[in-house]
């Protein structure tokens, strides 16, 4: 791994996918990613779900009602979804070691060792050296979620060394979970990724509090959609989107530094590459007044166990 870089370039890509196609999503990926790099950037951050598309649709289908729309989709979705196991993300690892770039990518993963069904909300983090550093599937699927994705468990909640600094994910609602949060504050997070859904200003009061809680770097990466995004053969499309000219989500892709100040963006209804350098040097700094995990505990009071066992409820002998 190389010296660790105390001023690391940020770049959250708020782009849309190719929706429901994974080798063409990859692909653009791979070309962002190049782009990212030769502005100079050391981590390049993607939405949630960015592979091969976020199933905005959930949102929208009537509970029960529009059954077979939701079989069609989803089918669609679990075709375009990444089986790590089988080397479908190597593409994306090559071009991190190739522009030595960290690179942080939400998809849709395909469980591919047991039932090779379940889908689940995945976030990987891989190193300048090619290597996946962790891979995250969300806790709790956020309500009609439940429907699309499987849950993931303890095992992921960890803060990785790579060469920009300590950094560590969750996806979108996770970030309403403060025990979740508190167990990335006590592992050293300095740089704290979230790649989500949500959007407004009361989605980045959120990354604010992080901020000012963890006192460390928030990076939170926005999906962006458009009507034009959406595939022609996309199944009810005009039921379901009936505003050729609608944003489906905005983005809102914001940087937000130790203490809560926005020092960059938020890139609303945009579609681009956001920029912005971190201090991590400034994490340690700015914890002399709190710091939740250190000085400003009371282990004496309080306890947190995390199970960070990964949940197999198939056994074989």
């Amino acid at each position: 791994m190389k010296k660790v870089v105390t001023m690391p370039k940020i770049a959250i890509v708020q782009e849309s996918p190719i929706l429901l196609d994974r080798d063409a999503t990859i692909e653009k990926a791979v070309t962002l990613i190049e782009e990212a790099a030769s502005a100079g950037a050391e981590l390049v951050v993607f939405p949630e779900a960015f592979i091969a598309g976020y199933p905005a649709w959930i949102w929208r289908l009537r509970p029960g009602g529009d059954w077979g729309t939701s079989e069609a989709l989803h089918a669609r979705l679990f075709h375009s979804s990444v089986d790590i196991e089988a080397g479908e993300l190597v593409p994306l690892c090559s071009a991190a070691r190739a522009n030595q770039v960290t690179v942080i990518c939400g998809m849709n993963e395909r469980d591919g060792l047991q039932s090779r069904a379940t889908l689940y909300n995945t976030v990987v983090i891989i190193g300048s050296d090619g290597l996946i550093l962790n891979r995250h599937r969300k806790l709790m699927p956020t309500n009609p979620e439940r429907m699309v994705w499987g849950f993931g468990d303890g095992s992921s909640l960890k803060v990785v060394d790579s060469h920009v600094g300590r950094i560590s994910t969750l996806l979108c609602w996770e970030n309403y979970m403060p025990l979740a949060r508190y167990t990335l504050y006590s592992q050293g997070v300095e740089i704290y990724v979230a790649p989500t859904y949500d959007s407004g200003d009361g989605w980045i009061g959120t990354m604010q509090h992080i901020a000012r809680e963890g006192r460390c770097w928030v990076i939170c990466s926005g999906v962006v959609l458009e009507h034009s995004d959406l595939p022609d053969d996309f199944p009810d499309k005009e039921k379901l989107y009936p505003d050729s000219e609608e944003w489906i989500n905005p983005g809102d892709s914001v940087v937000v530094a130790p203490g809560g100040e926005i020092v960059a963006g938020p890139m609303r209804r945009e579609k681009g590459i956001l920029y912005a350098e971190v201090d991590s040097v400034a994490v340690a700094t700015s914890k002399r007044a709190l710091d939740v995990a250190g000085h400003y505990s009371r282990p004496d009071i309080f306890t947190l166990e995390v199970n960070t066992q990964v949940q197999n409820s198939i056994k074989f002998k």
